[in-house]
């Protein structure tokens, strides 16, 4: 059983950093090594600290370095981003072994929308008085890519209800 009070820390910090790195991926189009390297070690603290047992710890680590194998392939065949490669294995880390391929499900599915929408956005020109904003000349640019750690947040909030973590807050 896991502690309510520190579930309640690593829940929100969970939640809290992958929606701010879905927006600065928006923004920047980067996934900030540090946020990543932030989400481990609060789980390499937070996990044992809330009670997670080691057959869960154990199990969501290896769906993690599964997932981490992947996405490497992916980044490597130029598919994905470098930091996209590595926030998908430390989400799946915290929302658990049960729910890794529901987390790659919604985050295919909104990455999918969010490229339908991006793609559609490109085809009208920036406004002239929002020429200014950066963050939308790239967004517009055909060169640039999806800012895929929009879709990873969406995903991992959306299920972090269904979590460990969420369950022992309630």
């Amino acid at each position: 059983m896991l502690s309510a009070p520190v579930a309640w820390i690593a829940l929100l910090l969970f939640a809290g950093t992958m929606a701010f790195t879905g927006v600065k991926d928006a923004l920047t189009m980067t996934i900030s090594n540090r946020l990543v390297v932030l989400l481990f070690a609060a789980y390499i603290v937070l996990a044992p600290a809330a009670g997670v047992g080691f057959d869960t710890a154990f199990l969501s680590a290896l769906a993690a370095t599964t997932a981490l194998a992947c996405t490497i392939g992916l980044f490597t065949m130029g598919w994905i981003g470098g930091g996209d490669a590595k926030l998908v294995p430390v989400a799946i880390l915290w929302l658990g072994h049960g729910l890794a391929l529901e987390f790659v499900l919604y985050a295919s599915v909104f990455g999918a929308a969010l490229t339908l929408l991006i793609l559609q956005l490109r085809r009208v020109p920036v406004p002239a008085p929002l020429t200014s904003r950066q963050w939308l000349r790239r967004m517009h640019d055909e060169e640039t890519g999806i800012p895929y750690g929009v879709a990873l947040a969406m995903a991992a909030v959306v299920l972090l209800p269904q979590s460990h973590w969420y369950n022992a807050v309630l």
